[in-house]
């Protein structure tokens, strides 16, 4: 009895002759483990890397600032603050145009993208519109927002508008089109209203391509607020870049860049959290 359980055990069978163990791993999502260890390993050779760069004797520290002096401005903006704003107040005023951008650009592109999955009419009509503001990139607006909105704040907001937009309107007409028939059919015939059927079944079915599509248009939007504050602003991670470029004081703009990519990824690691909270049946249905 005990031999025939190390069998089950090496080859990968449970105690009722189920296979654990996967046999088949090249192709399937699901074998494939988060690789946390290589993340490590990445981040530590990165690391390592820019201190050997910058501890070589041939290489100019303002082309290649070395961590030390990264992380003693780090040290002196976080108390002392940089062009009269202290690094939180640049931070939040990245963080708050994007949020309302991001927010705008939801509220429209959700109901214009389901009314165009549900709509012939609508889709006919807007799907020239979508398609063709589709391919620019978002800072070509830059010159236009100035001139309708000034270098205020709602010229920031108005292009992370833009930004936003166009995705979320594709990832909802797409959410709208992954639904399957059937489950519409069998709604229907169990007596549910049009109502009934948008809200229960297509709502829930399309959110999974509607998360990605806020995950890509909350990327876009980061990558595009910090791109507009180089050009105008007074506040911002990106001002703060562009302001020490003018100085060459490179280690404020490492500083900035390494910023720019925490809160990014911090950003993507939330969105991904609550997917995974707010969508459970993403992939099992």
């Amino acid at each position: 009895m005990v031999l025939i359980q190390q069998v089950k055990q090496v080859i990968g069978l449970s105690e009722d002759g189920l296979t654990k163990r996967k046999t088949v791993t090249f192709g399937d999502t699901s074998a494939v483990a988060n690789g946390r260890t290589w993340s490590i390993l990445s981040v530590i050779t990165m690391a390592v890397v820019w201190y050997v760069g910058s501890a070589l004797e041939f290489i100019n520290p303002i082309f290649w600032p070395s961590p030390q002096a990264v992380w003693e401005q780090f040290i002196n903006i976080s108390g002392e603050g940089y062009r009269n704003f202290s690094l939180l107040e640049h931070i939040w005023a990245s963080l708050y145009r994007i949020l309302i951008g991001f927010a705008l650009g939801c509220l429209v592109g959700v109901p214009l993208g389901f009314a165009m999955g549900l709509s012939e009419v609508i889709k006919g009509w807007f799907d020239p519109v979508v398609e063709f503001f589709r391919p620019i990139p978002p800072l070509a607006f830059i010159p236009l927002v100035i001139i309708w909105s000034g270098i205020g704040e709602r010229s920031k907001i108005m292009l992370l508008f833009f930004a936003a937009l166009w995705v979320m309107v594709i990832a909802a007409r797409a959410g709208v089109g992954s639904v399957k028939l059937s489950k519409i059919h069998a709604a229907y015939s169990l007596g549910a209203s049009k109502k009934q059927v948008l809200l229960h079944v297509i709502l829930p079915n399309s959110l999974p391509e509607i998360f990605t599509g806020m995950r890509v248009a909350m990327g876009i939007c980061w990558g595009t607020v910090v791109a507009a504050e180089l050009v105008a602003a007074e506040s911002g991670v990106g001002f703060m870049i562009m302001a020490a470029s003018k100085f060459l004081a490179t280690d404020v703009v490492v500083l900035g860049v390494i910023i720019v990519g925490l809160i990014g990824y911090s950003i993507d690691i939330l969105m991904r959290k609550l997917e995974a909270k707010l969508i459970p049946w993403k992939g099992k249905t």
